[in-house]
């Protein structure tokens, strides 16, 4: 049972024996009654009664941060060094995994050079590369994502971010928010368009090119033209240019009804401002605490939250200050309650987890990949999860959960 704080009560309201009608270990015993063989189905049924086909993709997370034990992590002298990264990335090659995101800030091994680095020792892992337009010129962008993507084979997504940084450590001026998500939208549409033409001539308020060809040219493979662009944020600038330049709207671990509510305002924005490339896909960044059954899982992850509240679980970033719109709606979600859905955890928020650390969907296998298909009936069909310690996760979850996710 969780230790609490005098005066304060228990991260999840449960009691300490038996279950009472509503509690969460009660209802994962009843959903947990569900044969396991309905996740291996092909295809799921939304809650309209819609057959969603079964073509979901589930990345990973690797980490690029200088200090050791992010998020838990056990800590090691070699923490980001390449040899651990690359068996991280070999590891999730082994256990099915497509690939894994890269995040990117100032003051972080940079996130390019990472990716670069593990494509070369590395077979099918896909790096989805986090980049700012503040870094660089849409042209240099251009160019270096295509030279990778020749050199892995069409391995490379990139997602583009936009949300708050240490500007002036790099010398970037990006104004208000209004500003700073036009500047975007140009990033996106002149990288699009430098990846599709040639002799690109362009001339915005905030990037211009003249006569530019990029090289090497990127080959279409099937329907694929150019590497996929994913975008985050919650405010209403970002949600305009996610609705006509993005190819990926990623979400972060809201409640279903959160993310349905967003899906359809995206929707309504496409068609508002006569979105021109194919339809928005959309997908979802969550940490996912699997254990063999829902009790146990349910139990270390209340111990988990335990040492983040007394400050003894290693490196986890407190984002509760100055932070962007769609973070804010995560922490804001523990005042709803500690368990929101069935099993999407919320109590991390308040001790310093933060983006992804905020709400962790905790349970068996089984437990999770239920509640990972319900995401996919809104139409989610991007995942990114993780838990840590990263490497051992990946064999774990690629083991446990992973197969209910993609099977036959």
């Amino acid at each position: 049972m969780l230790m609490k704080r005098a005066g304060e009560p228990s991260l999840v309201q449960r009691p300490s024996t038996g279950h009472m009608i509503g509690s969460p270990i009660l209802r994962h015993k009843c959903l947990a009654a569900i044969p396991k063989s309905i996740f291996l189905l092909s295809t799921s049924q939304s809650d309209d009664g819609q057959v969603v086909s079964n073509h979901s993709e589930f990345l990973w997370y690797i980490p690029n941060d200088i200090k050791a034990g992010h998020r838990g992590d056990a800590s090691s002298p070699d923490h980001n060094g390449l040899d651990t990264l690359t068996s991280q990335a070999k590891a999730l090659e082994e256990y099915g995994w497509t690939g894994a995101l890269i995040g990117t800030g100032w003051g972080r091994p940079d996130t390019f050079t990472l990716a670069t680095a593990l494509v070369a020792r590395t077979t099918s892992f896909e790096p989805l590369i986090a980049v700012r337009p503040g870094y660089w010129k849409p042209a240099n962008f251009a160019s270096s994502v295509a030279t990778l993507d020749h050199l892995s084979g069409g391995r490379v997504r990139v997602n583009v971010v936009s949300g708050p940084d240490e500007l002036a450590a790099y010398g970037d001026e990006e104004g208000d928010q209004a500003q700073r998500y036009a500047r975007t939208k140009e990033f996106m549409r002149l990288a699009r368009r430098l990846w599709t033409e040639e002799n690109v001539t362009f001339s915005g308020e905030h990037f211009h090119v003249t006569g530019s060809t990029v090289a090497p040219r990127l080959i279409p493979v099937g329907e694929r033209r150019h590497p996929k662009l994913y975008f985050g944020g919650a405010s209403e600038a970002a949600e305009r240019v996610a609705a006509t330049e993005a190819d990926v709207q990623l979400f972060w671990g809201e409640p279903l009804d959160g993310v349905r509510e967003r899906i359809d305002r995206l929707k309504a924005h496409g068609k508002t401002l006569d979105r021109d490339l194919p339809p928005l896909e959309f997908g979802l960044r969550i940490t996912t605490f699997v254990r063999d059954t829902t009790e146990q899982a349910w139990a270390e992850a209340e111990a988990k939250v335990a040492k983040m509240a007394d400050g003894a679980a290693g490196n986890w970033q407190d984002h509760r200050h100055g932070i962007a719109v769609g973070q804010q709606r995560l922490l804001n979600l523990a005042q709803q309650g500690d368990v929101l859905d069935d099993n999407l955890y919320t109590a991390p928020g308040k001790f310093g987890g933060g983006g992804a650390g905020t709400t962790w969907l905790v349970g068996s296998g089984e437990d999770v990949a239920r509640s990972l298909r319900k995401y996919e009936a809104l139409g989610v069909s991007h995942f990114v999860l993780s838990d840590t310690p990263y490497l051992s996760e990946i064999k774990r979850q690629g083991s446990q959960l992973l197969p209910l996710l993609t099977g036959p």
